[in-house]
């Protein structure tokens, strides 16, 4: 790696599971080892002249599940899984501020449904439709899962394209909705796709 005259090469910290890019930091030698030997990040604070552990105080610590360096060897992105916001304004990353963004290509919809849905559990709005599913209770979730299910298969046998896409999207965000009564994250079921999918095709599912 190629450290700058100060010692110091750029660190950015990556979702590993979202792939949101949520911070940007400074590491000299000794917090680039510490992170390599302990799995969680650590820093050089320019400011302050000294390591830090990212979290230490906050409990926001972040786990490295992923080292990569760049072309030019000069930065390291670094996958990892966050404990909490990453930034010190309380935000999820400390790229909140949008600029410009095709949200064709925004991929990271199902967490943001995933965030309103929790946000209703938690602060009930009145005349919201999510907010009369955990009303209900687990049993209406789970007719609703189901209606959802039925009416997707029809729509399939149909071979309707757009019925079918309209009803694969209700059925996903009741999906979400039993998924917030059950307390389970999308981050749950990613991992446990990981853990199925991500392994060498010589294992478990090399066949699919």
């Amino acid at each position: 790696m190629k450290f700058d005259d100060k010692g110091l090469i750029v660190a950015i910290m990556q979702d590993a599971l979202t792939g949101d890019v949520l911070m940007q930091a400074y590491m000299n030698k000794e917090a680039f080892d510490k992170t390599m030997e302990t799995g969680y990040m650590h820093f050089y604070s320019r400011s302050r002249k000294c390591l830090w552990k990212k979290g230490e105080t906050s409990g926001n610590v972040q786990k490295v599940v992923g080292v990569k360096i760049d072309c030019d060897k000069d930065s390291v992105l670094f996958k990892v899984l966050p404990a909490g916001p990453s930034c010190h304004t309380g935000n999820r990353t400390c790229f909140f501020t949008t600029l410009k963004e095709n949200k064709e290509a925004d991929y990271r919809i199902i967490f943001d449904i995933m965030d309103t849905i929790k946000s209703r559990r938690e602060n009930p709005v009145e005349g919201s439709y999510t907010n009369y599913l955990f009303d209900k209770g687990l049993d209406k979730i789970l007719k609703k899962v189901g209606e959802e299910t039925s009416e997707t298969i029809i729509a399939a046998k149909n071979k309707d394209k757009k019925e079918l896409t309209m009803e694969i999207s209700d059925l996903i965000y009741h999906i979400l909705v039993l998924m917030e009564e059950a307390d389970l994250s999308p981050k749950d079921i990613y991992q446990e796709l990981i853990k199925r999918f991500g392994k060498k095709p010589d294992e478990k599912y090399k066949n699919r």
